[in-house]
């Protein structure tokens, strides 16, 4: 009988200091000033050019400047923001979190659990669409920097009209500088930033508090009804117009995103204190100020600034732009990791960035591939106006299926009664979805672009998923039984050489054997003293506690120095396989294990496309093109260069 347990390991990354009860206020302090420097910046400086866009003439469904509009438009906005940000993400989904972390790729983790132990077919499907709501987030992931940074240098153009031939070029050079400093890692970006959103919600809230003081008639705009009737009496100008509200909300799908690099404590704490009043001044301030000018539709948040205060005002604004960039950044980083974690993607470069912290992660591929997509972006549509024609759609789709997903996970995660469940998702998914029907009127305008990246992306994730599946099963085929091998090998034991000291083959599971060590004890004839066959499981947590880190099993006899190992990491982790089997005590395997001086086996795989009708031929280039991204095995598993072997073989898809 084989003899498998669970063998507790040292796990730096679990003594993670999280904000908590004991922790003291100081620290408490700096985690939320750090939140507002990576998670706030996106939908922190949607002020900047929100309103602007809603009443933007050269629009293909403008939005005339009068009273009944104006209070309509503030008053769409303050509720948007309430029901989409406050409600659905901040009190809703911020809930939802699997073991800390959020985001769509976290509801995705939780329904794909679920749905493999207890088979729910619609568990699945909704996991699927949950993917393609994660590939519509990357797009988002392009448009912000660029419509975020190109409308703060546009201030440019307030202060010094012949100044506009700069606007892209300064740009361009702002977005490079950002993606240059990424390797410096999100904490390090936090610190800096936090205290210039400090001083940025500050600002925009007070310059508001100045608008508001000129019209006070404009704090009405605050009850529903102002919204209601805007709807009621001018349908068609109401529905257009929330193509241009929804500005007001993107970055709540980041902000849900990065939870798990500050918590949602003191996210809530930031947004309720600080980020949620300073943005209602804003709208409140630049509607009064339209109402008392109609020529400030033009650019009302830097026209609420007095003229001495421009220059320093587009200068701040450059900075928060730039934060607002990070925040998405930051959450491409964790959407992209999760889903390498969970097979949707290759295996990536990821390097963590943060001692003290965890989740702090950069991934230099993807970091790349945003830099020159947003300069694309910035060079091509050289204007924010022209961008935002194409931002919503992305947005509201993100939101859109992550609200499905997160009363799918209510219902399962905490029982909440049908009843409950049906009312809340009728009434959040009617708003997300008319938002979603505003935006796809912009389709010929520049909505496609994000369509485009989402279908892509989800392209790419879905294909390498199956083909993925189908490489694992033609390998198990060449690979054979693993205990089957074992038995073999033991028959075959005296007439086969021994090698001192201790191999380590890494395989994909115990239920087949290496390809390396098969190739090794039928062309060399010859095994090591102690083999250990581990296998690395991706779980759908975050993380996997220290003492269920590692299991043991003697596969079937405790004399023949052949023992398999199971290392459990959650998705959110970065595999160590030397630290893994570092707290392994002697007998919990077959004689102690050298490791100071053990081999590690890698198989590897060359893909070829086949004859065969597993998938159609376009789908077998693009999975074995994606293939090339792949980052380096020993690398990845944190493997001794100087003691690592790679053998080959080949597949065909």
């Amino acid at each position: 009988m084989s003899d498998r347990h669970y063998v507790t390991t040292p796990d730096a990354d679990a003594d993670g200091p999280h904000p908590g009860p004991s922790v003291p206020q100081t620290a408490k302090l700096a985690v939320v000033v750090g939140a507002l420097g990576v998670v706030f910046g996106d939908i922190g400086t949607s002020p900047i050019y929100t309103l602007q866009t809603v009443f933007n003439p050269s629009d293909p469904h403008p939005v005339p400047v009068s009273i009944e509009h104006v209070f309509g438009v503030v008053s769409l906005v303050f509720w948007s923001v309430v029901i989409i940000v406050m409600v659905t993400y901040v009190l809703l989904a911020m809930r939802a979190d699997n073991d800390g972390e959020g985001g769509i790729m976290a509801l995705i983790a939780m329904l794909r659990r679920w749905g493999t132990q207890r088979g729910g077919r619609a568990t699945l499907v909704l996991a699927g669409l949950g993917i393609f709501g994660a590939s519509l987030f990357f797009g988002d992931s392009m448009i912000t920097p660029a419509i975020s940074v190109l409308s703060a240098v546009e201030g440019l153009k307030v202060v010094e009209p012949s100044l506009a031939e700069l606007v892209v070029p300064i740009t361009a050079v702002i977005i490079i500088v950002l993606f240059l400093v990424q390797r410096r890692g999100t904490e390090l970006v936090g610190r800096i930033f936090g205290p210039v959103m400090i001083v940025w919600f500050t600002v925009v809230g007070v310059f508001g508090v100045g608008g508001i003081f000129h019209h006070p008639d404009i704090l009405k705009a605050l009850s529903p009804v102002y919204a209601l009737k805007f709807v009621a009496n001018d349908f068609g100008t109401a529905f257009f117009a929330l193509s241009g509200v929804v500005l007001a909300v993107t970055g709540a799908e980041a902000l849900y995103a990065d939870m798990g690099h500050f918590g949602r404590p003191a996210i809530t704490r930031a947004w309720l204190f600080l980020v949620f009043p300073a943005l209602v001044l804003s709208y409140l301030g630049q509607g009064a100020l339209i109402l008392g000018d109609e020529s400030t539709v033009s650019s009302p948040f830097f026209l609420l600034v007095p003229g001495w205060g421009r220059i320093p005002m587009v200068l701040l604004a450059t900075a928060a732009t730039v934060i607002a960039s990070q925040a998405v950044i930051s959450g491409a980083y964790s959407v992209a990791s999760q889903a390498a974690q969970l097979g949707y993607l290759p295996r990536l470069r990821i390097a963590h960035t943060s001692e003290s912290t965890r989740g702090q992660i950069y991934v230099p591929w993807i970091n790349w591939l945003l830099m020159v997509s947003v300069l694309t972006l910035v060079f091509a549509f050289r204007s924010s106006s022209a961008l935002a024609f194409a931002y919503g759609v992305a947005v509201t789709g993100t939101i859109t299926i992550t609200t499905l997903l997160f009363f799918r996970v209510a219902r399962r995660k905490w029982d909440t009664p049908r009843w409950l469940i049906a009312v809340g998702a009728t009434v959040l998914l009617a708003v997300d979805l008319l938002f979603f029907a505003a935006n796809v009127t912009k389709l010929v305008h520049g909505a496609w672009l994000p369509l485009l990246i989402g279908l892509t992306a989800f392209t790419i994730m879905t294909t390498w998923q199956r083909g993925r599946a189908i490489v694992t099963a033609e390998r198990e085929r060449h690979e054979g039984s693993l205990r089957e091998f074992v038995e073999e090998l033991r028959k075959k034991s005296s007439a086969m050489w021994r090698i001192p000291g201790t191999a380590v083959f890494l395989n994909r599971g115990q239920k087949t054997a290496p390809l390396a060590l098969r190739a090794n004890v039928e062309h060399n004839h010859a095994r090591h003293e102690h083999i250990v066959i581990l296998s690395i499981q991706t779980e759908p947590v975050p993380r996997v506690p220290a003492g269920e880190r590692v299991s043991v099993d003697d596969l079937g006899y405790r004399d023949d120095g052949i023992t398999y190992v199971e290392a459990r990491f959650g998705y959110m982790e970065t595999p160590d396989v030397p630290g893994a089997l570092a707290g392994l005590a002697p007998d919990a395997t077959e004689g102690p294990l050298e490791l100071t001086d053990a081999s590690y086996f890698l198989s590897k795989i060359e893909l070829r496309r086949g004859d065969e009708p597993t998938m159609a031929e376009w789908r077998k280039r693009l999975f074995i093109a994606t293939s090339y991204i792949t980052a380096d095995a020993a690398e990845y598993f944190r493997l001794p260069r100087e003691r690592t072997v790679i053998m080959g073989s080949r597949i065909e898809i």
